[in-house]
């Protein structure tokens, strides 16, 4: 009998070692952290951040364009490609989802309701004039979807990069790590690896878009996060409450809306697969398909010129029309 508590003891401690390694020196996110530039908003749920972006009064159109970030990499994804709009003159809005970057990282269901919410409380607290232009990225996809099918009268056109929400049913249902308490465990264990997935230190070429963010600065600038309590609990529960899969009636909503839609799509996208661009366009006629052959999930940063101007193109395009 002692033998087997020794033995379960050491099991115990070889599980709990690892766990109590990556969560012991997490700190608590506080105003103190963040940015020189941007800020915190309070909303109902917590603490947002977010940073505004200006033209030069020289070109500045008026027109705002709001950049939603994806599942797990906050509003540093937008770097490269940002200087594109305000060259053309808009001004860009950029935020952290709850949980993710500069933003407070609250106990709570992360469905889908809260970041719609926290768009909207964010929007209304800017008390921007007119319609926004709404750029959605990954999981930002379909939170933007969302809010548009739900405040239309607040989104003058729709841009979609590789967004989520176009497989038959949600492939994580029965995985072990959706587990209580396994997911928690493994998650903070090996979460890194989830985050840098595709930007490790290998020995590849460098990126060839001169505004690429390289590898090293990925990794860099995503761990800084994950310094803070709450992220990977965030990750979990977003995985768990909110479809990242199957948001196909969602989507058809938004094409009912007769809304100005670009959609953005590289051919060798391993996260989101490159065949769903087939199904959102049935979904969505009108929508403007650029192909990026090649193109993997991360063409956000890894390709900001070529997504940067084909966005910009197609804001100043629909200004022309309306002229």
């Amino acid at each position: 009998m002692k033998k087997i508590l020794i033995t379960l003891l050491i099991i115990f401690l070889l599980i709990w070692l690892p766990y109590f390694t990556q969560t012991y020196k997490l700190k608590t996110l506080a105003a103190s952290d963040l940015p020189s530039k941007g800020a915190w908003v309070s909303l109902e749920k917590g603490n947002l951040y977010y940073r505004w972006y200006y033209p030069d009064a020289k070109v500045m159109n008026n027109e705002t364009v709001v950049l939603v970030h994806g599942f797990s990499t906050p509003h540093f994804v937008w770097d490269g490609m940002k200087g594109f709009l305000l060259d053309a003159g808009y001004s860009v809005l950029v935020f952290d989802h709850y949980g993710r970057g500069y933003s407070e990282r609250p106990k709570i269901k992360y469905t889908k309701d809260v970041f719609v919410q926290s768009l909207r409380g964010l929007l209304d607290s800017q008390k921007i004039p007119g319609q926004v232009h709404l750029v959605g990225y990954s999981m930002g996809g379909p939170i933007v979807g969302h809010f548009a099918s739900e405040f239309p009268d607040m989104v003058k056109s729709i841009s979609l990069i590789a967004p989520a929400g176009f497989m038959a049913e949600n492939p994580t249902k029965d995985w072990w790590i959706m587990k209580p308490l396994i997911g928690e465990w493994f998650l903070n264990v090996f979460g890194s690896r989830l985050v840098f997935q595709g930007n490790e230190n290998k020995n590849e070429p460098p990126r060839e878009d001169p505004l690429a963010l390289s590898k090293k600065e990925f990794i860099e600038k995503a761990g800084v996060q994950m310094q803070y309590k709450g992220f990977i609990d965030a990750l979990l529960s977003t995985a768990r409450n909110f479809n990242l899969f199957s948001t196909q009636e969602m989507f058809v909503d938004v094409g009912n809306l007769n809304k100005p839609i670009l959609t953005i799509w590289g051919t060798e996208d391993e996260v989101v697969p490159f065949i769903g661009s087939k199904e959102l366009m049935i979904y969505i006629p009108q929508s403007e398909l650029l192909v990026l052959e090649g193109g993997k999930h991360d063409i956000t940063y890894a390709e900001p010129s070529i997504v940067g101007a084909a966005i910009r193109d197609f804001l100043m395009s629909q200004s022309k029309a309306e002229a």
